[in-house]
């Protein structure tokens, strides 16, 4: 919880309208995702549960479903899931990181992207939802260059996700 409570506090102090969706989610990465997305698309639609300027922060475990034969981690996937249903929307930032530092078998701690990520990768000749497919959201992010490499933290406490939504 203290990740999640550090989050909090800086991104209220910036101004951000905050909610604490709950440090202990789990599940299916991609289903996860879907969720946080739809609450981003609630939140620009409606103004609930809170209000642009918000900032959605949720913390726990997630897992990845491994039907593919690329490289990653659930922060990674979280963020490639996200970044594929967010393409069309706007203002949009989300950040997934593991706070040791790592994410799979990758030298990523996650990733970011916006609701832009989606067209970049397109431009590049990349095709977000192969990556997604084939479990391979590393490679995905390594040529966008939107990894999140930290290195060793030397603690463990959670995988923190965050939103922005403006």
């Amino acid at each position: 919880m203290e990740a999640i409570n550090a989050a909090r506090i800086e991104a209220e102090k910036t101004g951000y309208n905050t909610l604490v969706l709950s440090s202990m989610i789990e599940g299916e990465t991609k289903h996860v995702a879907k969720v946080h997305t739809a609450i981003a698309r609630e939140i620009l639609k409606t103004g609930n549960p809170l209000p642009p300027p918000a900032c959605i922060l949720s913390g726990g475990e997630t897992t990845v479903n491994i039907t593919g034969s690329g490289l990653g981690g659930r922060n990674q996937e979280f963020v490639l899931a996200a970044a594929i249903d967010i393409a069309e929307m706007k203002n949009i930032v989300v950040l997934s990181g593991g706070t040791d530092g790592g994410d799979g078998p990758t030298d990523a701690a996650g990733a970011i992207a916006d609701n832009n990520t989606f067209k970049r990768a397109e431009s590049m000749g990349l095709n977000p939802l192969h990556f997604l497919l084939n479990n391979d959201s590393y490679n995905f992010f390594k040529e966008l260059g939107n990894l999140l490499i930290t290195g060793p933290t030397n603690t463990n406490v959670m995988d923190l996700r965050i939103m922005i939504i403006v």
